[in-house]
């Protein structure tokens, strides 16, 4: 293994596995960290942690823990890669475990750099955009779990942190390779762990990229990848072997959980075109509502890609939280799809398609897979991922943000091996509430 790869959540580490895969590595996806070596063709490995929003004293440990298994095989680089709109909270967990990691392996002068442009995440004056809006104005400031008010990377970070926060401008890293190795090597000299640089196309990630052939730790988005496979090629050291991805041709269903409003949309136009469940959080925390009543549901309508869906407002998510507790709401979510999820599999479902990154994290725990092949890249940012549970069985983990309108089709699709499009769209009118 060249590349080893800690991601914060599991719709993350997908991310980053399909822009490796799609710069040319062989690379797998860790369902947390594993016990067993790697294959010896695995030349990038991402541990997928559920670590975003838990206490940062254990985010810490799971992510150091990760890094020593990491170490076991061999990696000459290592990746800590948490979201494109930096989400955290004031206490964490993206500065501990970035200075923890630096420490570890002995550096400072490590960049953060959570820009991924092709989705619209960029950053200028170490200030974070979300298409032309600052992070504050984005959405993202509602979020449920990690509510992001301040769109100034620098000054958010070191909240976080113990050592100084540095920052390399744009001008910086448009000067190219050695004007941003330099940055960083000067914000090492003056104790600077961290160090927020500005990206704002993909062609100034490349440009990163290239400075940091020989750092030992590297932080930031998906984005921040897209330059490091060509450092490993230039040194003779890939294999050029293809993906081993496997596609499924079966039963498929869609579970959805974020709130974000990208989701919200994919959502309303797959429900009007096939079955949907709406789930109603009161009965979830009740109890009234079980997943063997869902299951029943979608089981009856499982030849015409049926949804089942969390997704409401964020005045409905506060009005629940309010009224249950935010950690309440959140784990009984989890609990619910992960439960369906494996309940489904057991019935004979080998596609299945999750929007969320805390919702794709409880399915993908309960299902108990340990690693994913990373296959075709079904929108940016999401590929096609295979695995074996009661034989094969095909996924796509979705972050909320990420995807087309029609995503959730073209998923389906996808994973089957028959490209975008041709899915059915019958039963319009068989949706459901429950």
């Amino acid at each position: 293994m060249l590349l080893g790869c800690i991601a914060d959540d599991f719709t993350g580490a997908s991310d980053l596995a399909n822009t490796l895969a799609k710069g040319g590595m062989r690379t797998t996806q860790f369902i947390g960290v594993p016990a067993e070596p790697a294959a010896a063709d695995c030349e990038a490995g991402v541990v997928a942690l559920k670590s975003r929003s838990i206490p940062a004293a254990a985010a810490v440990a799971q992510s150091l823990a990760a890094l020593k298994w990491l170490q076991q095989q061999g990696c000459r680089q290592f990746l800590f890669k948490y979201c494109s709109t930096f989400d955290s909270t004031p206490q964490g967990n993206i500065g501990p475990v970035g200075e923890a990691l630096a420490e570890a392996l002995g550096t400072r002068g490590a960049v953060a750099c959570p820009a991924f442009p092709t989705t619209g995440r960029t950053i200028y004056q170490g200030h974070l955009f979300v298409k032309d809006r600052l992070l504050s104005e984005s959405g993202m400031e509602k979020h449920p779990l990690t509510p992001m008010t301040d769109p100034d990377l620098r000054r958010f970070l070191a909240l976080q942190t113990k050592t100084p926060v540095g920052h390399v401008p744009w001008t910086t890293v448009d000067a190219g390779p050695d004007a941003v190795k330099t940055a960083l090597k000067e914000a090492a000299g003056r104790g600077e762990t961290l160090v927020i640089v500005d990206a704002i196309s993909d062609a100034d990630l490349f440009t990163i990229g290239a400075a940091l052939a020989e750092a030992p730790l590297v932080t930031g988005g998906s984005g921040i990848a897209l330059g490091l496979p060509e450092n490993f090629r230039k040194a003779g050291l890939l294999s050029g072997e293809g993906s081993a991805f496997t596609p499924v041709d079966g039963p498929a269903v869609v579970l959805a959980g974020s709130c974000s409003g990208a989701t919200r949309e994919q959502v309303r136009l797959h429900a009007a075109k096939h079955p949907g469940l709406a789930l109603e959080i009161d009965k979830i925390m009740s109890g009234t509502l079980t997943p063997d009543q869902a299951v029943f549901f979608l089981m009856e309508r499982i030849r015409l890609t049926p949804i089942c869906y969390s997704t409401a407002t964020p005045e409905e998510v506060k009005e629940m939280q309010d009224r249950y507790g935010r950690e309440a709401v959140a784990e009984a979510i989890e609990s619910f799809f992960g439960e369906l999820a494996v309940t489904l599999n057991n019935r004979g479902v080998n596609r299945i398609i999750v929007a969320g990154g805390e919702t794709s994290g409880g399915v993908v725990s309960a299902l108990e897979i340990d690693r994913l092949d990373i296959g075709p890249e079904i929108d940016p940012g999401v590929p096609a991922l295979s695995g074996t549970r009661n034989g094969p069985l095909a996924l796509a983990l979705k972050s909320g943000n990420f995807g087309a309108p029609d995503f959730f089709d073209k998923a389906a699709a996808v994973l089957a091996g028959k490209g975008v499009g041709g899915m059915g769209t019958e039963d319009k009118s068989a949706g459901g509430a429950a």
